[in-house]
């Protein structure tokens, strides 16, 4: 018996891997490779080149290695490429969670954990969210993942799936120099690129309504997110259920405050250069996360001066080659 985890070569589903491990559970990596990296997959641990769009190949997968449930990372993940990509986003994110669902109701696996996300809400009116709040999505990206729930609640109810639907906030750090995130479509990394490469790196707007004008976020370990899988496979073994949570610490950090624990971290001095604002950027939005920590006794233990921390030293260690 073994769960598997779609994009489990990625930034965050290397790190789910690594934490389904430790706690002894059996895991098989589904990843098509065009963002992971098969180093990032540890040794013992099968990897199947496979997209989730390519149902016979889930099917297969699910079948040789006797899956009990599947923790769906497999998507596109960027706010901004989603304005201008609708179109692809839907058809990776959507079309992909369809292709997944059917093959495992091919094979009888009824246990899903669901990567959503905090885009979900779009822009609150409130200064932190709770899991009821109304999700307005701003961006294609966060309307795929709000529809990905709602395909969830339907294979519910017709099916009998049970899932865990974590919405992530901002997952930032490493929890070893090996598995950092490579991808430079995150803050921080972006934020390394540009210093790595002589430039000043860019805040997107800073006439937002926040304490100094740029965008807040909630940013959480990329460890700490991991472990909350880990949990939610747990509940989903232990008994049906169809459950959505916040993945946050429940703090908001603006983007110029990041950009000081940047310097905190390196001890590079650097300015910033203020451009125009993203398509698709809420002004603030924060986590209300009690509802897992009551219901599955998680909550976050690192801190943003961890997180960039262990982001800079596993950048320096494994460098993106473009």
């Amino acid at each position: 018996m073994a769960w598997m985890v779609t994009g489990g070569a990625g930034y965050i589903g290397a790190h789910i891997v690594r934490a389904l491990q430790l706690q002894g559970e059996s895991v098989v990596v589904l990843d098509d490779l065009s963002t992971g990296e098969s180093r990032k997959v540890p040794d013992g641990v099968p990897l199947v080149v496979a997209s989730v769009d390519d149902r016979d190949a889930v099917v297969s997968a699910l079948k040789e290695y006797d899956v009990t449930g599947v923790v769906h990372m497999a998507a596109k993940k960027a706010v901004g490429e989603s304005v201008e990509r609708p179109l692809y986003y839907y058809r990776e994110n959507v079309d992909g969670l369809l292709t997944l669902l059917e093959a495992m109701l091919d094979t009888g696996v009824t246990k899903l954990v669901y990567s959503s996300s905090a885009a979900t809400f779009g822009t609150p009116t409130v200064e932190r969210v709770t899991e009821d709040y109304v999700c307005v999505p701003e961006s294609p990206y966060g309307e795929t993942k709000l529809i990905g729930e709602w395909i969830m609640r339907d294979a519910a109810r017709a099916h009998g799936i049970d899932f865990v639907s974590l919405r992530y906030f901002n997952v930032a750090g490493a929890g070893a120099p090996e598995l950092g995130d490579t991808g430079v479509f995150n803050l921080i990394p972006m934020v390394f690129r540009a210093l790595s490469t002589g430039r000043r790196p860019q805040v997107f707007g800073d006439d937002y309504a926040t304490r100094d004008g740029s965008c807040v976020r909630d940013y959480i370990h990329v460890t700490d997110l991991a472990d909350a899988h880990v949990v939610a496979v747990r509940r989903l073994v232990e008994g049906p259920g169809r459950l959505t949570y916040n993945v946050g610490r429940g703090e908001g950090v603006t983007v110029k405050e990041v950009m000081a624990a940047v310097r905190e971290a390196t001890g590079l001095e650097f300015e910033y250069e203020v451009v125009g604002r993203r398509a698709g950027d809420p002004d603030q939005i924060v986590a209300v996360p009690d509802r897992i920590a009551d219901e599955l006794g998680w909550q976050a233990s690192h801190g943003l001066a961890d997180m960039v921390t262990s982001a800079w030293a596993a950048w320096q260690a494994y460098p993106p080659v473009d």
